[in-house]
């Protein structure tokens, strides 16, 4: 794994907000966790986005259970 430094010009209070919501000690936790945190989201939303244009319609329970075995 590769570390990068950054100088980046970014609000105090952002910069607080985040430590104060991640319980991070230090800035480079906060804004990694953070961060990690914003891409989990956007992969979420792209799959969301995927599946919506190719949905799976399961009717009962049954077929629900015959498609999770057969996986």
């Amino acid at each position: 794994m590769y570390l990068m430094k950054v100088t980046a010009i970014i609000d105090d209070e952002l910069i607080n907000n985040v430590r104060a919501c991640t319980k991070s000690s230090t800035i480079t936790e906060a804004i990694t966790i953070a961060l990690k945190d914003w891409l989990d989201t956007y992969y979420i939303k792209e799959l969301n986005q995927k599946i919506s244009q190719n949905p799976i319609f399961i009717e009962d329970g049954p077929k629900i259970r015959e498609v999770n075995r057969s996986l």
